[in-house]
């Protein structure tokens, strides 16, 4: 009982990491490949404190680590499953767009 518990409270953590948009977006762009700061801010189009705080989040939860590389950070997706949840979201999402689009075009007849 005990460990079921912890591995819900661990998914539940993590969910918690994952909660956010900009984090989200993060995550998706480390599935592309590691990443500094300076290169997360200049994708995101988002200003360094935004995205540092979302990092310092994703960091404290183990989704991310960091690497210092002289005076950079270098961040990566700790598990390279995250790529692969990240792509189930995408399809469940699809689903329900499809599901809603044909459920549109059955109230237009």
């Amino acid at each position: 009982m005990g460990q079921n518990n912890s591995i819900q409270q661990f998914k539940a953590d993590f969910f918690k990491a994952l909660a956010h948009p900009m984090r989200i977006r993060i995550l998706e762009v480390l599935s592309e490949g590691d990443r500094n700061v300076n290169e997360l801010q200049a994708i995101l189009g988002s200003e360094g404190s935004a995205v540092s705080q979302q990092l310092s989040v994703l960091r404290n939860k183990n989704v991310v680590s960091g690497i210092k590389e002289g005076t950079n950070v270098i961040y990566s997706l700790r598990d390279p499953l995250i790529k692969d949840l990240l792509a189930v979201a995408k399809q469940i999402f699809d689903n329900h767009l499809v599901d809603a689009i044909s459920l549109l075009e059955e109230m237009r007849k």
